[in-house]
């Protein structure tokens, strides 16, 4: 069976739990990322299999469609703003087609994980968000040691970094909701570090879009509104599994009368 770039596949050897999109083939070895999932893998032919598939047709909308059942009669809404960087440029992308698919104002960034912590601070000054989204990818290599070290990670202290720069530039919670992480990242040292939310708490990998439903979700609760966190964990692809945080509450001002 011939495989080449750009064609999906799965891993047998992971019971075919994950499409891959072939980025590239040298000396034998296939190298992969993830369609729907934020992560970078590696293999030989004999173990993949060619799928035909797209990317996963859920309309994730709908987790966060009761957000969006506002009262528009009388009251306006202004939901927070989202500054979101992602190291990888197709996942960026897709969380930004959903912000405009649920209304909610985004910018977005794309910049390498390792670059980050050195520029995160003035996007900080010129946008001035509600909610910042800082993630890309991640992986966690056991063979390296201890879950808890952050260097036995692909990019979590690079997450980390950032996000104490961005605590340097508002040490709120809740004046800057800091969502950050990906696939199996160091979730206890990125909460320590600042964030309100963060991945992985199982060390599983994560939807590309798990973060994005947390922050419109947090973008559109009124701020006088407590989440429950327990119930928004559970609107992201895998739940508590992947994403977890500490209580607080929207970042959506309400006004009166709507004109």
């Amino acid at each position: 069976m011939e495989i080449k770039k750009g064609d999906l596949v799965t891993r047998k050897s992971y019971n075919h739990d994950t499409v891959f999109k072939v980025l590239n083939i040298q000396n034998g070895v296939y190298y992969l990322k993830g369609v729907d999932v934020r992560l970078y893998a590696d293999s030989p032919l004999l173990d993949l299999e060619k799928v035909i598939v797209e990317a996963d047709k859920e309309d994730y909308t709908e987790r966060v469609r009761d957000c969006l059942l506002l009262d528009r009669d009388e009251f306006f809404y202004l939901p927070g703003k989202i500054l979101h960087f992602d190291g990888d440029a197709d996942y960026l992308n897709r969380c930004l087609d959903f912000y405009d698919k649920t209304g909610v104002k985004a910018v977005g960034k794309n910049v390498k994980e390792s670059d980050l912590p050195n520029c995160i601070g003035r996007y900080l000054v010129e946008y001035k968000p509600d909610i910042v989204i800082i993630t890309g990818h991640d992986a966690y290599f056991k063979k390296k040691g201890n879950e808890h070290d952050s260097k036995n990670y692909q990019n979590s202290l690079n997450f980390i970094k950032s996000v104490r720069a961005a605590r340097n530039y508002e040490s709120s919670h809740e004046k800057l909701i800091i969502i950050a992480g990906a696939c199996q990242s160091n979730y206890e040292e990125i909460i320590k570090a600042g964030a309100n939310y963060a991945s992985s708490p199982k060390r599983v990998n994560i939807h590309a879009l798990d973060p994005a439903i947390i922050a419109v979700a947090v973008a559109l609760t009124k701020r006088n509104e407590e989440i429950d966190l327990l119930e928004l964990l559970e609107r992201t692809k895998y739940g508590r599994d992947g994403m977890g945080g500490i209580m607080g509450n929207g970042v959506m001002y309400v006004g009166y009368p709507r004109q």
